[in-house]
């Protein structure tokens, strides 16, 4: 029995899916979580809503994986987004797409994902332990013999880590398995944040705290050159900016700041809009508003809170006649529609970020098992796992697919070592 046990470290999404995988394909598993539930990090995930995957296929989504994608080829292939829906429809939960592509729990509820999950593991009898820190993977004779934990040993034949990265440490992700992965011999890629807030020089951002702008487009510029751009939604903080399409480029960033580089976020507040078509608008609300006050010419096109930001930054005085305003004041407001800049100073430390990045070296790592090629009998799937997508699900996908194979081929390990 000892000698078919599969052992999971770690009950987040790829933990949770590796065990209930290793025990329908015939092993014993036993999955070992430090705290005193599963999934905490899916039940907070998507504002609590839980943005499991993407609906795409699993070439168009292997491109949204700045991190290693390559690496999840195979892996995506195998368990992709639909087939992902389907095996959580047939634990009761039913699931919705929404703009962008993005897939949610028809009911809007993260914790109905790690209902599912574990309906999935009871049903096939996974042993599951709380309150358990592995300390140590046991090794002998190059084997995977058990891991250690601060109650004792416990034996086992093959060992998946799904321990997460370092983001988000009140959900257990503490970076337990960069401590194990050096142990056991394997190379790792310093952990760094990915999809993480921005800080910003400017003053002004404070101004705006709260402010969530929709359909706008961030560009990011490196040393005077563009390097990427998102559209859809960013989110003004007392620090600087979040939202999706900031936390998209925040790993080219924060990368790039660390390096000394110049970092510039230009906003296009009105991406809809050529210049010469929103200088045309601008025409016509000065037109409306030709003698009231520069102050009280921007209500139709701009949010309240940014309208004195704007004209701080415009150099028009706010109570300028409008009709007063020359062409030359008017092409720099619309200049700064376009692009408003901010300069970039960092990203938030990694506690704050959503994803890792960094991490197990993916070349010590099988694709097709997602075995260690150092220690027989040693998975790694997950966060812990140099891999990492931009935001929209993808990160949740990647952590699914990988503890699919890594459960399935650490069950065929264990029958073969019989």
């Amino acid at each position: 029995m000892t000698n078919r046990q599969v052992l999971v470290v770690g009950g987040g999404a790829a933990g949770m899916m590796a065990a209930g995988q290793a025990a329908q394909n015939g092993a014993t598993a036993c999955l070992l979580e430090k705290q005193e539930r599963l999934g905490s990090k899916i039940a907070i995930s998507g504002k609590g809503r839980c943005n499991l995957t993407q609906a795409a296929r699993a070439a168009d989504l292997i491109q949204a994986y700045p991190g290693n994608g390559r690496f999840l080829q195979g892996i995506l292939h195998e368990f992709d987004s639909e087939r992902l829906r389907q095996f959580l429809a047939g634990y009761g939960l039913e699931t919705k797409i929404e703009r962008g592509g993005r897939v949610f729990p028809l009911s809007d509820r993260a914790e109905d994902v790690v209902r599912a999950l574990s309906g999935f593991l009871r049903e096939n009898a996974v042993r599951i332990q709380y309150r358990q820190s592995v300390r140590e993977i046991l090794v002998d004779d190059g084997r995977v013999c058990g891991v250690r934990t601060a109650q004792g040993v416990i034996p086992g034949g093959a060992v998946i880590v799904c321990t997460g990265g370092a983001s988000y440490p009140a959900t257990g992700s503490t970076g337990d398995g960069y401590a194990l992965a050096r142990m056991t011999g394997h190379t790792l890629i310093e952990p760094r944040p990915a999809l993480v807030p921005l800080r910003a020089r400017e003053s002004w951002v404070k101004d705006l705290q709260g402010l969530s702008l929709r359909n706008v487009t961030a560009s990011l510029w490196i040393q005077g050159k563009k390097k990427a751009a998102e559209f859809g939604e960013l989110l003004f903080t007392h620090f600087g900016v979040s939202g999706p399409i900031v936390l998209t480029l925040s790993r080219t960033a924060g990368q790039a700041v660390s390096a000394g580089e110049e970092v510039i976020l230009r906003i296009d507040l009105k991406p809809a809009l050529r210049e010469e078509q929103l200088d045309a608008r601008i025409r016509r609300d000065f037109f409306k508003y030709t003698n009231k006050q520069f102050k009280h010419a921007l209500e139709d096109v701009l949010p309240k809170s940014l309208i004195p930001v704007m004209i701080q930054l415009s150099g028009i005085a706010p109570d300028q006649v409008v009709h007063q305003i020359t062409r030359e004041e008017r092409k720099r407001l619309v200049n700064l529609l376009k692009a408003l800049p901010l300069t970039v100073t960092g990203a938030l430390p990694i506690e704050a970020a959503i994803v890792t990045a960094g991490g197990v070296n993916v070349k010590e790592i099988d694709p097709k098992t997602l075995a260690s090629r150092k220690v027989a009998g040693l998975y790694w799937a997950g966060e812990v796992v140099d891999v990492d997508g931009i935001t929209g699900g993808y990160n949740l996908q990647a952590a699914f697919a990988m503890g699919y194979r890594a459960g399935r081929a650490a069950a065929r390990y264990v029958a073969d070592a019989r």
